[in-house]
């Protein structure tokens, strides 16, 4: 055996030893939500014992299991509100288990409906959140801006399902930029640095699969010089993205400027096995009307949003996120 067929069993034998990690995890997250689960309903069906009903269990199983933690009078009341909020156990086993049960108390605490939990509990185990992560997205309204809000784009007439559905699920309205300095003269290249410089948080709220390729993206066509704002490869949607930032509102010219970069990338750097490239317009505001008329006959793929800049992360979420290095090396295999 050479050096070279070793590292590969190796990293073989690695990468399963890391997938039965992720499965045992996973496994102990849903025996105890289940458990959890039916100690609340428990407590649900004898509600009316009152309050003292909560606080003796909790005395009692503290009694009987003196090493055990998670058994306070406020957990178990967090169990009863996990177990009303999800009668049906089979959802609980099924769509809440790759979270665990911290992640599950700030969405008890930050959200009121059950299928905005399920909903952010599946992005937090996709993405891989933190609950710091967890929360600060709740705060920001990440379900509103990109489930509930009006998108304007016509992926769905120039893109191909799955692709159109993907992308659609991609956008938000509007994007929040909170990392961003405000100033009241910004200019689309004060905006443009202030997102490069921190690429980390810029690629959080763009969400998962985005690989950042440049900014000022250089592109001649026909021996004329054109640059491209922000440019992306999105690892799920399989294409090119080209984002252009302007500070006012939208305008129809916008989107044709945009088609053509589109075209050119579709052109130039598009490989066969790559899909269509998709593009992303980000205004201060926007008139939907309008936007959904520019769009109409334009024949290339674009979103239109618009985006909000505010304050700065809070420091200790700061530290939860990847830096710029990782994210590179994410890149670059």
């Amino acid at each position: 055996m050479n050096s070279n067929e070793y590292i590969s069993v190796v990293e073989s034998i690695k990468q399963e030893i890391r997938t039965a990690q992720y499965r045992a995890t996973v496994s102990v997250n849903r025996e105890l939500l289940l458990l959890y689960h039916s100690i609340g309903t428990v407590i649900n069906e004898h509600k009316t014992w009152g309050n003292k009903f909560v606080e003796n269990l909790a005395a009692d199983i503290k009694l009987s299991f003196p090493n055990a933690t998670g058994y306070s009078v406020r957990n178990l009341k967090y169990m009863a509100k996990f177990a009303l909020r999800f009668p049906d156990a089979e959802i609980v086993q099924a769509a809440l288990a790759q979270i665990t049960w911290y992640h599950h108390i700030a969405l008890m605490d930050k959200v009121k409906e059950a299928d905005e939990h399920i909903w952010y509990a599946k992005e937090a185990a996709q993405n891989g959140w933190s609950r710091n992560v967890l929360v600060h997205q709740i705060e920001s309204g990440l379900y509103q801006r990109q489930v509930l809000a009006n998108k304007v784009s016509n992926f769905e007439v120039r893109l191909p399902a799955p692709q159109s559905e993907l992308a659609v699920q991609t956008m938000k309205d509007p994007y929040i930029f909170d990392f961003i300095p405000f100033k009241e003269d910004m200019v689309e290249r004060d905006i443009e640095q202030a997102l490069v410089k921190d690429v980390t948080r810029l690629l959080l709220e763009l969400g998962t699969g985005f690989a950042f390729l440049g900014n000022q993206y250089h592109l001649n066509v026909g021996g004329d010089d054109f640059y491209i704002d922000l440019l992306f490869y999105n690892l799920n949607l399989r294409c090119y993205v080209v984002i252009e930032l302007k500070t006012g509102e939208f305008k129809p010219e916008y989107a044709g400027q945009l088609n053509f970069y589109l075209s050119a990338v579709d052109g130039i750097l598009k490989k066969e096995q790559d899909n269509p490239s998709v593009g992303l317009l980000r205004c201060k505001s926007k008139n939907d009307i309008v936007a959904e008329y520019s769009l109409k006959d334009m024949s290339k793929p674009i979103g239109v949003s618009a985006y909000q800049i505010t304050s700065d992360l809070p420091e200790e979420l700061e530290k939860e996120l990847p830096s710029v290095e990782d994210i590179q090396k994410r890149i670059q295999t």
